[in-house]
């Protein structure tokens, strides 16, 4: 996804991708948000979710080190933060012809539930939506949020890898409390 140049208006790093959600609902954002993962930022790794926005709610979603957009790229960028955050306010014209990919749509409500587990955030950002769009599915059909839910967890648990790394991430701070609590044996 070839992202054109805007301004920018909000970067900084922040712990949840929850407070892009809401900073660019509250203000009414018709741009995009690039969010750098924790990894990314540790890593020196090339993953970046980018996800389009018109008048502060979420149009398109997707991740560039996986190459998926729509209800999977939010499932890849579903990791632990921080993240680095930048806003990018753009015109509606810039982004109209982008806004047309009906591959990289999600609902309005889903990114705020998906990323930050905010229902809150989701209900307000629904309000927010213009009507044709509360109900939207990933493929831009009319529909509840619940088959494009199902595509997210489904995408997320057929990708091993990212279980896997979630696992040995589990098993270092395992054995690094365990190290704190001299219980070092009990690892081995």
């Amino acid at each position: 996804m070839k992202l054109p140049s805007g301004r920018l208006v909000h970067s900084r790093v922040v712990d949840d991708p929850g407070s892009a959600l809401a900073a660019a609902l509250d203000r009414e954002l018709t741009g995009y948000a690039v969010l750098e993962p924790q990894e990314t930022l540790l890593l020196a790794a090339d993953a970046r979710g980018v996800l389009t926005f018109s008048e502060g709610v979420p149009v398109l979603a997707y991740h560039t080190e996986t190459d998926r957009g729509g209800p999977p790229a939010l499932a890849d960028l579903a990791v632990p933060g921080p993240y680095r955050l930048e806003l990018v306010a753009l015109s509606d014209a810039v982004l109209t012809d982008l806004h047309d990919t009906p591959a990289l749509r999600v609902p309005p409500g889903m990114p705020a539930e998906r990323l930050a587990g905010d229902h809150d955030l989701a209900a307000r950002t629904r309000a927010s939506a213009p009507d044709d769009r509360v109900r939207e599915s990933p493929g831009g059909d009319a529909d509840s949020d619940e088959p494009a839910q199902e595509s997210a967890v489904e995408a997320f648990l057929e990708d091993e890898g990212k279980i896997e790394a979630i696992r040995e991430q589990a098993r270092e701070e395992a054995r690094e409390r365990a190290s704190e609590w001299g219980l070092d044996d009990v690892c081995e």
